[in-house]
């Protein structure tokens, strides 16, 4: 249900032209052992013009630190109705957040960005935590995020 959600957000959000065809894509990012609670995350995608074009996953409950994920509260207004249905627990230090949904194909090789943004109560927002164009030659391959992040990647 959660991958049928986000398809829909992105299909919608994006208006592409046409029938979108879709496949299953497992992101997987893991934090490093950064010594505080668990971090909030969202994972959201801009366009090839940088504006935002859909949210993917958001891990944390407690809406009222969402403001905190500062690239992602600007995007989204900390609309609610951005995350309905797609969301889970924060994720703590040293461990991996796995998640697989199913992603439009014309994302990939299009320029479109996923970008996590990332904080943890009593330390230092990370906007911007991630950013990693969509490209099918992607793939397979981490890359380190800028704070709390080890290694984020994505396969299909």
């Amino acid at each position: 249900m959660k991958s049928l959600l986000a398809t829909l957000a992105l299909t919608t959000a994006l208006t592409l032209p046409g029938l979108a065809m879709a496949r299953p894509v497992t992101l997987s990012t893991t934090l490093s052992a950064y010594g505080g609670d668990g971090a909030y995350l969202a994972l959201y995608v801009t366009d090839p013009q940088g504006a935002y074009a859909g949210s993917l996953w958001l891990a944390g409950g407690k809406s009222k630190y969402y403001k905190h994920l500062s690239d992602w509260y600007r995007a989204t207004g900390g609309d609610p109705a951005q995350i309905n249905g797609i969301t889970g627990a924060s994720v703590g230090a040293g461990r991996t957040l796995e998640i697989t949904l199913d992603l439009a194909d014309a994302l990939f090789d299009a320029g479109y960005t996923l970008h996590i943004d990332a904080a943890v109560e009593d330390m230092q927002d990370s906007p911007n935590e991630v950013a990693v164009p969509l490209t099918t030659a992607g793939a397979g391959k981490p890359v380190p995020g800028r704070r709390y992040a080890s290694s984020f990647g994505y396969a299909f």
